[in-house]
């Protein structure tokens, strides 16, 4: 029995570990005005943060089709496949998981798919489908990696700080005056993912106090797993990682912030995502 998984771009997993782990990712799109781009696709993530700040406007996220879905089951299908279990972005947040949810219906008497919301995003979202690979590799059942993937998502943690308020501002959630008083007083917003949704997490005076938080809150989780750093092109992740090995052992991974995510939360931002190992 061979249990594949599919996840979407918006779990930020890289290309490597997505083929280590026989991953299949189906792509978001973004926009820049009129200007579209499949993620994953024709631009860097250098370049993206590069068209980013030359933009007035912020880049419009979309979800993939339901075509989209459908071709990645079918593809998995013809490859012999016995099941398929999707860990999708959270539902609260995006059109993705309905998409996913039509594309499987059309293929109800070709192969079984299973749908688990994640209720997280970034690489929240992407170590639930690392473990569910993993397990899949190991001969589980479809129902099995469904059960587990639901579970994970369920004591799955994400906090992260913002290094610039210019996107929150640009996409009208900030005023101007009230962005540039938060700037000129280093304010750097904590955010946080509760019940599949994006949540103030708090406020902190500095870059380096925020990073602080970071450590702290892993450190108040207690028995954690599949501690994951997440970074839009931070010059002080070594900072933040130096920090969490002082009160972590196992490994951390880091997973860059892509295009997706990034549009909202803008260059600059870092996290951390784990699994607790009991309810959190």
């Amino acid at each position: 029995m061979t249990i594949r998984i599919v996840t979407d771009s918006a779990s930020d997993l890289s290309s490597e570990l997505a083929q280590l782990h026989s991953i299949v990712i189906v792509p978001l799109s973004f926009r820049f005005g009129t200007e579209e781009f499949i993620d994953r696709q024709g631009l860097s993530t250098a370049q993206f943060w590069d068209k980013c700040a030359l933009s007035p406007v912020l880049p419009e996220t979309a979800a993939p089709s339901p075509g989209q879905f459908e071709s990645a089951f079918r593809q998995i299908a013809s490859e012999g496949a016995s099941g398929i279990v999707v860990i999708s972005l959270s539902s609260d947040l995006s059109a993705t998981m309905q998409s996913c949810e039509v594309a499987a219906k059309s293929l109800v008497d070709i192969i079984p798919i299973r749908i688990v919301d994640s209720r997280s995003v970034s690489m929240g979202q992407g170590i639930t489908a690392i473990a569910c690979a993993k397990l899949a590799a190991s001969g589980a059942t479809i129902e099995q990696v469904a059960e587990l993937g639901t579970t994970l998502a369920s004591r799955t943690k994400l906090w992260a700080t913002l290094n610039t308020l210019e996107n929150l501002k640009k996409g009208g959630r900030i005023g101007g005056a009230k962005a540039l008083l938060a700037t000129a007083l280093s304010i750097k917003p904590i955010i946080t993912i509760v019940d599949g949704k994006i949540e103030e997490g708090g406020r902190q005076r500095t870059r380096s106090k925020a990073i602080a938080f970071l450590v702290d809150k892993v450190h108040e989780a207690g028995p954690i797993e599949n501690l994951t750093v997440l970074q839009a092109q931070c010059v002080d992740l070594d900072l933040l990682l130096g920090g969490l090995q002082t009160i972590y052992s196992g490994e951390i991974m880091v997973g860059d912030i892509g295009a997706v995510i990034g549009s909202h939360v803008g260059i600059g931002t870092i996290g951390v995502t784990f699994h607790c190992t009991t309810s959190c």
